[in-house]
């Protein structure tokens, strides 16, 4: 046996004495886990007791003149059948009640040394009846010894006995205060702190998470957090939605261009170079259409849920594209699912407004808007509706077309008539894709065969005692593109505009319908989904790949917006310029000019990208993809420097060093992978790896001297790491309370753990950053919200500025480098938000006065502070007050869901409403400021590289 050992131990080299150093590591970790989950087992022995005490002062109030008989043990037993999981709504007051905690160490003395609630709230703190509480809590009772031992280990650990339901906690000694925060579905979380200054421990779906109080902080009840005096001003809103819809880009005659991206609605201005933003809309924007006297806008949206689980209603929204103020709210309650078209009335000046919804009918409606008032409904077909219109002659009929049919209706007073079209001897096409309208009232139709169908109006034979009937028949066929006619546009001087789908084509046609002029949009931007007529002899075409262009048949096409196409995370700002670069799912990297608003390059990579970060030089950028594959480019020339692979799995941040000698790479594989770096970006060499998390990486940060670093995970662990001791995890976290960190971009911590929202469930927040200046964290959550919270934020429920433009989770956020502007960017809405930084207390106190009127005026004194020696438009601010009454005057549905703007339970909101008013009605973003005057030239075409459509 000796002889066996001796070998053994002269068989064991370097490499696995380092597997052992790893397995101890391992176990050490293991050992702290299972820490952790005694402290939770802990905290369900102290949640029985207070259940019994609960309990025995419930059955002492409802029989008080009784004395009780039987041993103790039946005593208690019968008491269990008393208790019960109250819903989140008792137990949230019964949290009111001054509940004080036991001392003692023995299950009677614990339990009769708290504090009787008082008889209001008794009714409060009743649990449901269920056997296996019950049997669990018997359990318990007749294992006092266990309870009692647990109690004393207490005082070891100094740890607090609480559970994530619980709402009082029992503290065994005198160093432990709680601080309540929400809990998850209707449970309740907290938040304890040491009064010796120790730690803070906070719990996260049962999970313990442990912030050590910095040295610095003398006392903790004196910390204070309030509201920031900084708030955000949307300024810019890059891409559009093409991809999935049609017929939504129009010019005004006040030289916009109008279209929609996320929740919001944007007004374009493409020789200003200048953007307003109308952003009454809660979620999704998917159809719009103009009003005769092209000022009033009608725009339709789909159904959301709130953060709290409540529905926000589809609805149309009806707005002055002047004042940006809202003029009605139509079909709450009515639509399902979404607004899929709609379209004003011609022949009666706009008066009505026909829609159809999403629901598996299609539901037609018909409204007068002004007085909102619903005056027809009717089902329409269980097949796709894909365009709706009212004839502009006969006010009484209305066009509706989609899959396999076209259908006349025909109105009169509450009722609607359908007549189908006839293809007859023509084929049927798949889908009827548009409508447009002859001069003489005939009704042209592009189909997905493309052809064009001309539908006029013939007199049948009158049925006896009845007058003529009109019936619509095919009276013409025309080819007009290969593969399908995606849109028709009416021009003034009464000519056609076609586009097509697979050819890409744009046809000119006269006024007999023969085809006079073509051009072919360039395969990169994609097929076509929108054309619009422009000023003079331009036209505007909208494509799936999210781009708008502007253009003439002599000159070709220039891009006047464009965007990603598909699911939207990595953001990084430069270090010293006015530049943010993207990655997306649709495996472009885009250079943005944040004062031009425009794009500076693009480049198709090889994979998805996921995350990205300058070189703190500017030269370089490295880009993370899915496939643990990351690219580092050159920031000038979008050249490839260098391709290096980390694992397999996603890449989730991608962090250098303040000085740019290191680079970190966070991975999906629970690895956290270092870099020395060189010449200036363009060398890379592997130095360590982190081995240590239990789940995949999510945020990490560098200390100043670049011997720390800071991660979070998955699993909501937050782990220091000794960079020169070769990556070791440092185990006694405390040693990292006093760091200052280079940045803070973790979502864990104690200088931020203040923004976590009640209810969390560890995922609501997917982004923060602290600002340069250390002033502010802006947040990206879950529920399409950007907020602004005070920096440090250490105190639960933390009050923040909340913003609404995004019609998805925000994905991520990141200040400039002069903190003048934060950039956040949506997941599925695809859109990249630039929102400006004001301070509120350099606001004038006649800012609101002042913006409800819509003039054309320079941009304020703050603003040309900012930037002074930017030119300034003379633009029309948004008349946000206005538009605010207006909203909740019209919409008492939604002012009822609507919720607090800041989540201080206590502020006065009258300073957020000013902001933008109620959540829901999504207008915590809505001030809109005069925009500076830049002239963008467009990217040359070589330059373009967007990626095909998935």
């Amino acid at each position: 046996m000796d002889g066996f050992a001796g070998s053994l131990d002269d068989s064991i080299s370097a490499a696995s004495t380092s597997d052992v150093q790893d397995r101890l590591s391992a176990l050490e970790l293991r050992v702290q886990q299972q820490e952790d989950e005694i402290t939770v087992l802990k905290a369900a022995l102290a949640d029985v007791l207070r259940r019994l005490a609960i309990s025995e002062d419930h059955v002492a109030s409802v029989k008080k003149s009784v004395p009780s008989k039987g041993q103790p043990g039946i005593r208690e037993a019968i008491s269990m059948s008393c208790i019960t999981n109250g819903s989140g709504a008792n137990r949230k007051q019964s949290h009111t009640s001054s509940v004080s905690v036991a001392r003692k160490e023995t299950l009677s003395s614990a339990a009769k040394s708290i504090k009787r609630p008082p008889t209001t709230e008794k009714s409060h703190n009743s649990w449901e009846n269920s056997d296996d509480s019950r049997n669990k809590l018997l359990k318990v009772v007749s294992t006092s010894k266990l309870i009692s031992k647990v109690i004393k280990n207490t005082d070891k650990h100094k740890d607090v006995i609480t559970n994530q339901g619980s709402f009082v906690t029992i503290s065994l000694s005198t160093f432990i205060k709680p601080v309540y925060v929400g809990g998850n579905g209707g449970t309740r979380d907290f938040f304890f702190f040491s009064r010796k200054g120790e730690y803070i421990k906070m719990f996260m779906r049962g999970r313990p998470i442990t912030m050590f109080i910095p040295s610095d902080v003398d006392n903790y009840d004196d910390i204070r957090t309030e509201l920031p005096p900084e708030k955000l001003k949307l300024e810019w809103v890059y891409g559009y939605r093409g991809k999935d819809c049609r017929a939504n880009v129009y010019l005004l005659p006040t030289g916009e261009i109008v279209y929609f991206i996320a929740s919001v609605v944007v007004l374009f201005n493409y020789e200003e170079r200048t953007q307003r933003h109308y952003l009454g809309h809660t979620d999704c924007v998917k159809c719009l259409a103009i009003h005769p006297d092209k000022i009033r806008i009608a725009t339709g949206q789909i159904a959301g849920v709130d953060k709290d689980g409540r529905p926000l209603q589809p609805h149309v929204r009806v707005w002055d594209s002047v004042s940006l103020s809202t003029l009605q709210i139509i079909g709450l309650g009515t639509f399902e699912r979404g607004v899929g078209c709609l379209d004003f009335s011609k022949a009666d000046s706009g008066v009505h407004l026909c829609v159809i919804d999403d629901s598996n009918e299609h539901m037609l409606t018909v409204w007068d808007w002004q007085k909102k008032l619903k005056g027809a409904e009717i089902k329409t077909t269980n097949e796709v509706v894909l365009a709706v219109e009212f004839h502009p002659t006969d006010a009484n009929t209305i066009i509706t077309c989609g899959k396999s049919h076209i259908f006349f209706w025909t109105w009169s007073g509450n009722s609607l008539t359908r007549k189908q079209g006839i293809f007859g001897k023509y084929e049927k096409p798949k889908f009827v894709q548009c409508l447009a309208f002859l001069g003489n009232g005939d009704v042209l139709t592009g189909d997905s065969g493309g052809v064009i169908l001309i539908w006029s109006k013939t007199t049948v034979e009158p049925t006896p005692g009845k007058g003529p009937k009109g019936v619509y028949q095919i009276s013409k066929q025309i080819k007009a593109h290969d593969g399908s006619v995606f849109t028709l546009c009416q021009m003034r001087n009464g000519m056609l505009l076609t586009g097509g789908g697979k050819d890409r084509k744009i046809i000119l046609w006269d006024h007999d319908l023969n085809p006079e002029r073509e051009i072919e949009v360039p395969d990169q931007y994609g097929t076509i989904r929108a054309v619009a007529e422009g000023k003079a002899d331009q036209f505007l075409v909208g494509t799936s790949r999210n781009f708008i262009l502007r253009g003439t048949f002599n000159d070709g096409f220039q891009i006047e917006v464009q965007g990603h196409t598909d699911e939207l995370w990595g953001l990084a700002t430069h270090p010293f310029k006015d530049l943010l670069l993207t990655c997306a799912q649709d495996r472009q990297v885009c250079m943005w000019n944040s004062v031009e608003h425009k794009l500076e390059w693009t480049r198709l990579v090889d994979e998805p990208g996921h995350c990205a970060d300058f070189h703190p030089s500017g030269t370089v950028v490295a880009v993370g993809t899915h496939s643990g594959r990351w690219f580092v480019l050159d920031a000038e020339t979008r050249d490839l420097v260098s391709i290096h692979t980390d694992g397999n799995e996603q890449l989730s941040v991608m962090r250098y060093s303040v000085d740019g000698t290191f680079l970190a790479v966070g991975s999906h594989d629970n690895f956290i992978y270092l870099y020395v770096v060189s010449e200036n970006g363009r060398k890379y060499s592997r130095y360590g790896k982190c081995n240590g998390h239990s789940s995949y990486i999510t945020h990490l940060d560098w200390s100043p001297d670049n011997k720390y670093i800071m991660s979070n995970s998955g699993d909501y662990e937050i782990l220091y790491w000794d960079i020169p001791s070769g990556c070791k995890l440092i185990r006694n976290r405390s040693e990292c309370k006093d760091i200052d960190w280079t940045t803070y971009t973790c979502v864990l911590g104690f200088q931020v753990f203040g923004v976590w929202p009640e209810g969390s469930d560890g995922t609501d927040i997917n982004a923060l950053v602290r600002s340069h200046n250390r002033k502010v964290i802006a947040v990206a959550d879950d529920f399409c919200k950007v907020h602004l919270f005070q920096y440090p934020c250490s105190k639960a429920k933390a009050p923040s500025h909340k913003y609404s433009a995004h019609s998805s989770h925000v994905t991520n956020v990141s200040f400039t480098y002069s903190d003048s502007h934060l950039i956040s960017t949506g997941g599925k809405d695809m859109s990249i938000i630039q929102w400006r930084l004001v301070e509120k207390l350099s606001l004038p106190q006649n800012e609101i006065v002042a913006d409800t009127t819509f003039t054309k005026a320079p941009i304020s004194s703050t603003e040309s502070a900012i930037r002074s020696d930017t030119p300034t438009l003379p633009s029309q601010p948004l008349n946000e007050t206005a538009e605010e009454e207006s909203r909740i005057s019209n919409s008492p549905t939604l002012l009822e869901n609507s919720l607090e703007q800041t989540v201080e339970p206590c502020e006065d909101h009258s300073e957020e409403q000013s902001e933008g008013g109620s959540e829901e009605l999504g207008e915590a973003a809505c001030e809109e400021r005069p925009q500076e005057q830049q002239r963008g030239s467009p990217l040359p075409e070589d330059q373009q590289a967007p990626a095909p459509l998935p």
